[in-house]
């Protein structure tokens, strides 16, 4: 039976914290039944889990409906339980919780994930920002924080604690000092370093996988890597690059 000027929605009309649900002649009066925030925790430390599962029960809206311990585990229960929000480490067993994220957005875009992690290196911070987070904490914040984090993201905004703003602040002033470009090629491993010159020269990826001894998707791969470490998007802006570090001269 449903009852006018009421919110119907799973068999259950809510009104004042009111519950009714429908069955044939009889209603019966439940207690209130708010819509709770549904949260999947990602981590590989049972006892971190554990801690963090107890104090988001407690909240009043909040509730942890699975966890997971490594990246994979993390995108089958997220299609699974499909939570409003996950709770994601990076580093764990199998797969990262980058890459989970990123996967996970793929199949799920308003899924939201907010990574909760010891590192604390600006380019984590970049990385699970492009990968789909909508936020990102280290472990030492405050319980209070996490709370209010939690309903930033929800409320459809970006939330950086106070630690990881002031590594993106100290990241940028460093880069301002030392020159983006310069910080950016360290970055680049020396198989990358190697790759970048080579295309530079103007070699396709067969012939510098020939070269290598490696295989032309593996060149490909680096590839990637090296555009997207140096923000650059095609051929030609990888040869001015190299141009600009002086990799053609010899």
């Amino acid at each position: 039976m449903l009852i006018p000027g009421l919110y119907h929605r799973d068999g259950y009309s809510y009104q004042k914290g009111e519950a009714v649900r429908s069955s044939g002649a009889h209603s019966r009066l439940h207690t209130a039944c708010l819509m709770k925030i549904r949260i999947l925790l990602a981590d590989d430390h049972t006892i971190l889990r554990a801690g963090l599962k107890m104090m988001l029960n407690a909240q009043p809206d909040m509730e942890v409906v699975g966890e997971a311990q490594d990246g994979r585990q993390a995108i089958q229960e997220a299609q699974r339980l499909q939570p409003d929000i996950i709770l994601m480490d990076i580093t764990m067993p199998d797969m990262n919780g980058i890459e989970a994220t990123k996967q996970i957005k793929k199949v799920l875009p308003d899924v939201k994930v907010l990574v909760l992690t010891m590192h604390e290196h600006d380019e984590y911070i970049f990385q699970a920002l492009r990968a789909g987070a909508s936020g990102y904490m280290l472990k030492e914040a405050a319980d209070t924080e996490l709370i209010s984090a939690l309903h930033v993201i929800l409320s459809g905004q970006f939330y950086l604690s106070p630690a990881a703003q002031s590594v993106m602040v100290g990241d940028y002033l460093q880069r301002s000092r030392t020159g983006d470009e310069k910080d950016s090629y360290s970055s680049l491993t020396e198989r990358e370093r190697e790759i970048l010159k080579l295309v530079a020269e103007g070699f396709t990826n067969n012939q510098i996988a020939e070269r290598l001894i490696i295989s032309p998707k593996t060149v490909d791969t680096h590839r990637t890597h090296i555009m997207d470490k140096l923000n650059l998007h095609s051929r030609a802006e990888l040869v001015k690059y190299a141009m600009r570090r002086g990799l053609l001269e010899d």
